[in-house]
C-alpha cells in the first residue's frame, strides 16, 4: 500500500519478523490491571533482554539482512535502547556494532550498549544521524535507524500481533510515540488483524511533534533543544517521513501529557503492577490514568524500563 508515494509495510511484513525474531526476543504476557480504573492490561516490554521493545525490530533488520552484507557489521545512532537493541542483536550474529550517540545520553543506557560490545561514538544531538552514515560509508557497515527502517518497523510490529492474539476482547491499544516505529508497526498489525480496534499513539507535550503534525496534515520537526526539555529522553527525536506516513494512516490519533502525569505514572506502574518503566515508557499508562484515553478493554504498552535510579526514587517518592 502506498501513500504520497511512500510504501508502507504490510500485515505479512509484521508476520515474517516474528518468525526472524523468535527465540531472540521474548513473547512479553499482557498483565490485568485491577487497581485501575476500567479494565486495563500491560504489555511490559521492559521484560525484553535490553529491557525495551526496540530489541523485536533491531533482530528483525539485523537478520534479514543478507549473510555478506550482515557480516561488515552494523552502526546506528540512538539515546540508549536501540542501541542497547542493536548491539544486543549483532552480538547474536557476531558481527561489530557502533552506537553513535547524543552527548548527556543516560549513563545506565550507555553502560548497557558497552556491556553488549558496541563501540560508542557521542556527538552533539544534532549530527547523531550524520554521522551514523559517515561511520557506514567509511568503514561499509549496514546503517540501521532506530525508527525509519521497514524492517525495523516490522519487527515492532510484532508488538501488536501478539496484543491482538493473547487478548482477543481489546478495544484499545495505547502506545508511546518518539520516532514512531512501535506505533506505525503496532497499528499495521492491529489493523490488519482487527481493523475496530483502536489504536492510539501518546507524546508529553514537550515533545509532541506527531501530534503537531497529524493536526496541520504534514510533517512537522522540533529542534533537539525543545524536545529535550522533557524527562522521557527515549521520544525527544520525532517521526520520518516513513513513520509519519505509516501514523497518518493507521493510527486513530495522538494524545499527550504531562511532566507531572509521566512520573506520576511511572510511580504507580512500579508500585502497584512492580513493573519498572522509564519515562518514554509510562506514556501510555499516563494517558489512561490522567484520562485521555478511554476504552472498555484497554492495552498499554510499557516500551522500556531502562531507568535512572534517582528518577526511579522520585517517581516512587511520589515527587
Amino acid at each position: 500500500m502506498e501513500r504520497s508515494g511512500i510504501e508502507l509495510i504490510t500485515l505479512a511484513d509484521v508476520q515474517a519478523a516474528s518468525g526472524r525474531i523468535r527465540r531472540r526476543a521474548v513473547r512479553t504476557p499482557l498483565l490485568s490491571c485491577p487497581w485501575a480504573e476500567g479494565r486495563l492490561w500491560l504489555k511490559p516490554e521492559n521484560l525484553q533482554p535490553i529491557g525495551a521493545f526496540k530489541i523485536r525490530g533491531a533482530v528483525n533488520a539485523v537478520r534479514a539482512l543478507p549473510a555478506r552484507r550482515r557480516a561488515a557489521g552494523v552502526v546506528t545512532h540512538s539515546s540508549g535502547n536501540h542501541g542497547q537493541a542493536l548491539a544486543f542483536a549483532a552480538r547474536s550474529e557476531e558481527v561489530p556494532c557502533v552506537v553513535v550517540v547524543p552527548e548527556g545520553a543516560p549513563k545506565v543506557k550507555l553502560d548497557g550498549m558497552r556491556r553488549l560490545g558496541a563501540e560508542i561514538v557521542p556527538v552533539p544531538p544534532a549530527r547523531r544521524a550524520e554521522a551514523a552514515g559517515d561511520i557506514a560509508l567509511r568503514r561499509g557497515m549496514v546503517l540501521v535507524p532506530p525508527f525509519d527502517d521497514r524492517e525495523v518497523i516490522a519487527g515492532q510490529g510484532t508488538v501488536g500481533l501478539e496484543v491482538v492474539e493473547d487478548l482477543g476482547g481489546a478495544d484499545t491499544v495505547v502506545v508511546p510515540v518518539g520516532g514512531g516505529g512501535l506505533a506505525s508497526g503496532t497499528a499495521t498489525a492491529v489493523k490488519g488483524l482487527r481493523p475496530d480496534v483502536r489504536v492510539v499513539g501518546v507524546e508529553p507535550e514537550l515533545a509532541a511533534e506527531t501530534a503537531e503534525g497529524l493536526g496541520e496534515g504534514r510533517l512537522v520537526s522540533w529542534s533537539p533543544e525543545r524536545t529535550g526539555r522533557t524527562v522521557a529522553d527515549g521520544v525527544r527525536v520525532g517521526p520520518s517521513e516513513l513513520t509519519f506516513a505509516h501514523m497518518k494512516e493507521r493510527l486513530d490519533g495522538v494524545v499527550t501529557v504531562t511532566e507531572e502525569e509521566i512520573v506520576h505514572a511511572m510511580g504507580v506502574i512500579a508500585r502497584e503492577a512492580r513493573v519498572v518503566a522509564e519515562p518514554s515508557g509510562a506514556l501510555a499508562v499516563a494517558a489512561h490514568l490522567a484520562g485521555h484515553v478511554r476504552g472498555e478493554a484497554v492495552v498499554a504498552v510499557v516500551s522500556g524500563g531502562t531507568v535512572d535510579p534517582v528518577l526511579l526514587r522520585r517517581a516512587l517518592d511520589g515527587e
